[in-house]
């Protein structure tokens, strides 16, 4: 490594400096460069994370100041710190020591201090934990996960590895059993939406069904609700994921349910949750009637569709609906009959508050969700287990759900639970006897 010095000389001062020794810096091997701006970044969070932890031990001292001993002394009193250790976040690893306090009040119960932004035996942020199974889904193989994280997070990225994966796959599992036993029996949920997905977890099995329920509680916040491996979306394994929930405290039957035309689900349904009403998924059924008909035709005939559920009132929907029908159904009866019969159900949302119209005539979460999940079982080829397969379906669903938007028309709630009438998305006014 070659070394240079450079003298400096002032003409007001008429001093001559030598600065510190200037370094020629090889490329490092491993491919990596330096990069100052993200040092700043680093450097900026490590001293947040020591002003928090600061912070958190002086409200501590604070509230045990005036507890002393028999001579006087204070109780409670600082101790040095930690070992340094190293947190693996979003700009890679970050150095944190945090303080150590000394109890001298004799005695079991002993104050002790962990800082609650920085659990004792905690070595990554959530948001790495977070991206590991993103990468993982979007096809990254685990034998290359050391590679991707050090591109990302930087050469220093430690143990997050192929074994980190496995153990994650275990964990997510584990999460997954501890979800389905949850009690529901303190909450209601005036909306649900269901789906049916398919993907192929290995080449030699058949397609996998992951049956979904997504639901909206009477604060208009959507939650994953149900997921559970079904077969064919058949009757039996609906009528099973909807015993549980019930089984599990889910006792007030939802208000509505939006879903696709699988008959296993409304059959199972009507056999659980009697009073629902139903409304048919207008993107499901959208893209089932222009399969059924000619290219040439699908554009024109999908302005046509969205007419029927863009129309203001249930009437002018209805307008709307006999124009397809008689325009098309000369020519194309099959793809006009999976239109009429669901018509009553594709037009239930006209009963609901217009606020909630956007969320209630599709069930689009589910689908846009999922659709990672199938580019990740397409990457891999199909190697994954089903058990994996259900696991990591779960992991995304709970990632995603913290972005859900919470139902439009929120004050409109309480009105539905006391079973106000809408009429075209208006409420209606009970004229006085």
């Amino acid at each position: 490594m070659a070394v240079f010095t450079r003298r400096q000389f002032s003409t007001e001062k008429g001093i001559c400096h030598i600065p510190e020794t200037t370094i020629a810096k090889l490329p490092d091997p491993s491919g990596f460069s330096t990069d100052p701006f993200t040092d700043i970044i680093r450097d900026g969070a490590r001293k947040l994370i020591e002003q928090a932890i600061h912070a958190e031990l002086a409200a501590l001292m604070a509230a045990f100041a005036d507890e002393k001993l028999e001579n006087g002394t204070s109780r409670l009193v600082r101790h040095g710190y930690l070992p340094e250790r190293e947190v693996m976040t979003g700009i890679g690893p970050v150095p944190v020591k945090v303080p150590r306090v000394r109890d001298r009040k004799p005695g079991e119960d002993r104050i002790t201090f962990t800082p609650s932004i920085l659990p004792r035996y905690l070595r990554k942020a959530k948001s790495v934990e977070e991206l590991l199974p993103w990468l993982y889904l979007k096809g990254v193989s685990t034998g290359d996960f050391s590679e991707a994280l050090a591109a990302l997070l930087g050469p220093n990225a430690q143990g997050l590895s192929a074994k980190t994966i496995t153990r994650l796959k275990a964990d997510w599992w584990t999460d997954y059993e501890a979800w389905q036993k949850r009690d529901l029996s303190h909450r209601r949920f005036l909306y649900i939406w269901a789906d049916g997905v398919y993907f192929k977890p290995r080449m030699s099995e058949e397609k996998q069904c992951v049956l979904v329920i997504v639901g909206a509680d009477e604060y208009g916040r959507k939650e994953l609700l149900a997921m559970s491996d079904g077969f064919r979306e058949s009757t039996e394994s609906w009528r099973e994921l909807l015993l549980d929930l019930k089984g599990r405290g889910l006792k007030q039957d939802p208000k509505l349910a939006i879903g696709d035309g699988a008959l296993g689900f409304w059959t199972a349904l009507r056999e659980v949750f009697a009073t629902t009403r139903e409304q048919r998924c207008w993107v499901h059924k959208t893209m089932n009637v222009l399969n059924a008909l000619p290219k040439s035709l699908q554009d024109k005939a999908k302005g046509h569709l969205h007419d029927i559920w863009q129309a203001e009132t249930k009437v002018e929907a209805g307008a709307a609906f006999d124009f397809f029908v008689e325009t098309y159904g000369v020519k194309y009866d099959k793809a006009v009959a999976k239109l009429v019969k669901d018509r009553e159900a594709l037009l239930t949302f006209y009963d609901y508050p217009a606020e909630h119209w956007k969320h209630i005539r599709t069930s689009n979460p589910i689908e846009s969700t999922f659709a990672t999940v199938r580019h990740r079982t397409k990457r891999t080829k199909g190697c994954l287990s089903r058990r994996t397969g259900l696991a990591m379906a779960f992991k995304l669903m709970m990632s995603a759900q913290g972005k859900w938007r919470k139902l439009d028309g929120q004050n409109r709630l309480p009105e539905i639970i006391q079973g106000v009438e809408f009429r075209d998305g208006l409420r209606q006014v009970q004229a006085a006897a």
